[in-house]
């Protein structure tokens, strides 16, 4: 009785197309959205920065500056130091350990993209957003490559501790700790 009655449910046009929502919104408006050059990893990299701007880093780097003495600045001020002088001189140095902390912990969350790529295009269009973790998970639970996804899983973690221990390498160069002399 009810086979006449046809339901098309299909995924919205901004998850099955190459190029990203703001594409997508930039061509309803008239406008050709191939001079942008955007596709969906971008829209993806766009989530990831701005993430990374706000939120707990942030904090960190608000509480970074909060505990800056304000007679370094007073000081310079004195000897005739300019706000980029200051900000270069002061600011940076000793909010450096924020800087640092918020680094190591940005590279190693792009290595670990997962939910955002999965939210917003599931690994496509292409596998254009098929990012390792997303690889490993794809691997590890819808093709039940269980060992397979945890040799990569391993091989992610070597190279996101070689990373890491090349920038605690160099960090002695440009990081700066109160406590040392």
């Amino acid at each position: 009785a009810l086979a006449f009655l046809h339901l098309d449910v299909r995924a919205p046009e901004w998850l099955t197309s190459t190029k990203n929502v703001f594409a997508l919104a930039v061509e309803h408006l008239g406008f050709d959205a191939n001079q942008f050059g955007l596709g969906a990893r971008d829209a993806i990299i766009i989530m990831g920065i701005w993430t990374a701007i706000g939120g707990s880093n942030m904090l960190l780097y608000i509480a970074g500056i909060s505990n800056i003495p304000q007679e370094l600045y007073e000081a310079a001020e004195i000897d005739g130091a300019g706000a980029w002088a200051r900000f270069r001189a002061i600011t940076v140095p000793m909010v450096s350990p924020a800087l640092f902390f918020n680094l190591i912990m940005g590279i190693i969350g792009s290595f670990q993209v997962f939910t955002s790529a999965l939210v917003m295009t599931r690994g496509g269009p292409q596998n254009a957003t098929l990012f390792m973790v997303l690889y490993i998970y794809e691997n590890g639970f819808h093709l039940f490559r269980m060992g397979y996804a945890a040799t990569l899983s391993w091989l992610l973690f070597a190279i996101i501790l070689l990373f890491t221990l090349i920038q605690l390498v160099f960090a002695g160069r440009w990081v700066y700790y109160e406590a040392r002399t």
